[in-house]
């Protein structure tokens, strides 16, 4: 508890400063006080940051909720939603940032933000996203271990009783979130390395564009590797919640950013602006998100399934009081 309570309001506490400078950036462009960059109109602006101020206010009332005795009684979907999200939107992203802040030189503002955002703003965001992410992979896993254990308990193939969720686990959705988070890696990781079929502008690839591709493509493996490990109960000595808590990341990864990308690769499809260019043809960026958010609901489909046959098979020690929730 002594852990869970420090990761979570440290959590919290290192996502205040993103909030009041997201604030500031509101009531700034308002009052016609913020220079903003010429691509996005006031409202526009002004409806992106807010956004954003909303999924600040969630991830810390979230951070919160996993610490405060009101956490417990929360019902279990809203929760874990926002828990899936806020980790899929942070945590699979810390070695990216950790990498870029390595290899670039860039001084963490570009875009939009470019011309709003001086370096120690810039510098303020980017721990925020790091500690709220490392808070919520610590205390995040230590909360639904607590309450829901029989998605965290035992190995993989637990005895006999094995065969009656593997049978549950091979279907459509299994079937598709394999497919997909392989065919999704493995394009991904081809672009990484420098492959341009499918782009339409190969040449504006920049270092930033190559370790967010092989992020990507990285993930999506390992959604996959999951799922196969977790239908095929091949490796009956790995405790199960390996396979379940990388399922859960990628999952929630490959859903957050394809649903943050695909309304951006639609309106520049629709819109064309001439001052902003895509290295993907806009068409297949459009296709490869969508996916993105196919991989991971159906990913996140065969997660629950798997827990309920462990539950329906006697593999929490806490089963009565786990169904309630689960159900």
């Amino acid at each position: 508890m002594s852990v869970r309570r420090f990761s979570a309001y440290g959590a919290a506490l290192a996502m205040t400063p993103y909030l009041l400078i997201k604030i500031s950036w509101v009531v700034g462009a308002l009052l016609g006080l913020l220079p903003r960059a010429e691509q996005l109109s006031v409202p526009g602006f002004v409806f992106l940051n807010v956004v954003t101020i909303g999924m600040a206010a969630a991830g810390i009332a979230l951070a919160l909720a996993l610490i405060r005795p009101w956490g417990e009684r929360i019902a279990a979907v809203p929760l874990l939603a926002c828990g899936w999200i806020g980790c899929g939107f942070l945590i699979p992203m810390i070695p990216y940032a950790l990498l870029d802040s390595l290899l670039s030189a860039d001084d963490g503002a570009s875009g939009a933000d470019a011309a709003v955002m001086p370096g120690w703003e810039a510098s303020l965001i980017q721990l925020s996203f790091l500690g709220m992410g490392i808070g919520l992979a610590v205390a995040l896993p230590l909360y639904l271990r607590g309450r829901w254990p029989a998605a965290f308990v035992g190995r993989v193939r637990p005895g006999a009783a094995a065969a009656a969720p593997e049978r549950a686990h091979r279907s459509w959705p299994a079937v598709t979130a394999l497919v997909a988070t392989t065919v999704l890696g493995v394009t991904d990781l081809y672009w990484a390395a420098g492959g341009t079929l499918g782009l339409r502008h190969p040449s504006v690839r920049i270092l930033e564009w190559h370790l967010q591709a092989g992020n990507f493509g990285i993930w999506s493996i390992v959604g996959a590797g999951s799922v196969w490990v977790l239908v095929r109960a091949r490796h009956a000595a790995l405790p199960v919640w390996i396979p379940v808590s990388l399922g859960w990341l990628a999952s929630g990864f490959l859903v957050a950013w394809s649903c943050w990308k695909l309304p951006f690769a639609l309106y520049l499809a629709v819109a064309s602006p001439a001052d902003t260019v895509w290295p993907e043809n806009l068409a297949v960026a459009a296709v490869h998100n969508a996916l993105g958010v196919v991989a991971g609901t159906t990913l996140l489909t065969v997660l629950l399934r798997t827990y309920r046959a462990r539950l329906d098979g006697g593999h929490s020690r806490t089963v009565g009081a786990d169904r309630p929730t689960a159900a």
